[in-house]
């Protein structure tokens, strides 16, 4: 049986098959384009477009598992939340992660409310009319620009600061962060329903 992430990220991609110690396919994987309209107003709305827009584009019964995550910053009213990856986009062109983490420290300068949240709502979706959605969250701070650091992980990784593990996610291992991540406890509960439902 196949299972399908609704995601062009081969980062999120192999992140999450670590998590749910499956072997995943995307759409690049047999040269789908997918690209779909992310047009809802919250995570939950946009993991299950993801999902059943690739379900409609497979065209057969297949296992589809999407996500949606973002960071909502307490010091920016919450965003970037749902436009996290689209921060800072102009004229259909995207930043680099550099240039949005760079962006969001600008942003929030030097404002003393640095709370912030990583938050990942993950649907399992078997069918057009049956799905699951879990969502979940990791709590942090956003450091200053002096200190970002760290080369694991991606996006905004090198700027949240996690109090737990003393140290950004960017600097933790792939083992730490999928333990304690806003995708690693969403898709530990996704790999639980899969066992259940398939």
């Amino acid at each position: 049986m196949n299972i399908w992430f609704a995601t062009n990220n081969r980062h999120k991609k192999d992140e999450l098959a670590a998590i749910l110690g499956r072997d995943l396919k995307i759409p690049a994987d047999e040269g789908y384009s997918f690209n779909p309209e992310e047009t809802g107003q919250t995570f939950y709305e946009n993991s299950l477009i993801k999902a059943r827009e690739l379900y409609k584009l497979l065209g057969k019964n297949e296992v589809v598992i999407a996500d949606d995550s973002g960071l909502c910053v307490d010091g920016l009213d919450g965003r970037p939340g749902v436009l996290s990856a689209r921060y800072g986009m102009e004229n259909g062109k995207k930043l680099t992660s550099l240039q949005q983490n760079i962006m969001l420290l600008d942003e929030l300068g030097d404002n003393s409310v640095r709370t912030a949240r990583f938050v990942c709502s993950m649907a399992l979706l078997l069918d057009n009319n049956r799905f699951y959605i879990v969502q979940e969250t990791l709590e942090g701070e956003i450091v200053e620009k002096s200190q970002m650091r760290g080369d694991g992980g991606f996006g905004y990784d090198p700027i949240f600061f996690v109090p737990h593990l003393n140290c950004t996610l960017a600097q933790a291992s792939a083992d730490e962060k999928n333990a304690l991540s806003h995708r690693g406890k969403a898709g530990k509960l996704i790999a639980d329903l899969l066992i259940k439902v398939t």
